[in-house]
């Protein structure tokens, strides 16, 4: 049957000829031989780069929040059509029961390793599973985090659904973005920084392979555990004193909050002699900011206020 340009421009408008994509998963290959049509997305930062790619209209809902966290009025309008289907990390009978056919999370982002819920356990019921960049240490090597994990996730949920176009403007308009600001940055040597996550007794924090280290450097910092080999884990407290970080990032997100946080480490005399307690310098990050995610761009511009006063 012979098809007139009309005809081929519209097959190929709604997506009917869809070529068949293969991306790059941590250490697999994902191939698709149509877009998505039934996905589910886990945690805040993962939906986020759904809804800003326009991709709502192709979930059947989203998972891992309420459990931990709350959505801001922006992301409560983004998914007011659709359902979360477990407060916290999904069963694998959730998935299944939601008729899914696409899982966008990661290691520790809906998964973990060894657990219920993996590629290869969903594999036999047809749901593919993309798996956030960043968090692709917790099951082989990678490089150290850059912005490039997150402009990754962005450029490969394009290619999944058949968007490319709409996530590369993204991209340059995310990468245009940071570049204007960067150029206009003033900045002295850079501050050391610790990133507070939670934890009273030991802290939970970011290393080489979690994103704040990425949005520190790029606001003129350097994360004081930059050499610790780990994304999102343990430290002990007197491994923080040692380093003496001139400026505390605190993630808020959960039931302690951030002024909570800050008291904490303000008031105990153990950190009284650190630079930043000392001279009271936080800075905080909402978690959907300090994840991968559509909000890096800004809080790199919030870390670089509070580093510099800009």
């Amino acid at each position: 049957m012979k098809h007139s340009a009309l005809t081929l421009g519209l097959l190929f408008a709604s997506g009917a000829a869809f070529a068949e994509t293969t991306v790059n998963s941590c250490n697999r290959e994902v191939t698709f031989d149509t877009p998505p049509k039934a996905a589910i997305s886990n945690d805040v930062n993962l939906t986020e780069m759904m809804l800003v790619l326009g991709l709502a209209d192709k979930m059947v809902g989203y998972t891992g929040i309420s459990g931990w966290k709350t959505l801001d009025e922006e992301m409560r309008d983004g998914v007011e059509a659709l359902p979360e289907l477990s407060a916290k990390y999904p069963t694998k009978e959730v998935l299944i029961g939601a008729d899914a056919d696409f899982f966008f999370a990661g290691w520790n982002y809906g998964m973990k390793v060894g657990g219920e819920v993996t590629p290869e356990t969903l594999a036999p019921f047809d749901i593919k599973v993309y798996e956030l960049t960043e968090s692709c240490i917790h099951i082989g090597a990678k490089p150290k985090v850059s912005m490039d994990d997150m402009y990754n996730d962005i450029l490969n949920l394009g290619r999944i659904f058949d968007i490319e176009a709409k996530a590369q403007e993204l991209v340059d308009g995310y990468k245009t973005e940071l570049a204007d600001f960067s150029a206009t940055l003033q900045t002295g040597d850079p501050l050391r920084v610790f990133v507070y996550d939670s934890g009273e007794d030991t802290p939970f924090t970011a290393g080489r392979y979690a994103m704040p280290t990425a949005l520190i450097e790029a606001a003129g910092g350097q994360n004081i555990l930059d050499d610790f080999e780990k994304s999102w884990a343990t430290v002990t407290w007197e491994e923080v004193v040692e380093r003496n970080p001139e400026v505390v990032v605190i993630v808020n997100y959960g039931n302690v909050t951030a002024e909570e946080k800050r008291a904490f480490m303000m008031g105990n005399p153990a950190f009284a002699d650190m630079d930043a307690v000392k001279n009271d310098r936080f800075v905080v990050l909402e978690y959907v900011e300090a994840t991968p995610g559509p909000r890096n761009i800004k809080a790199v511009q919030k870390l670089a206020t509070g580093f510099w006063g800009q």
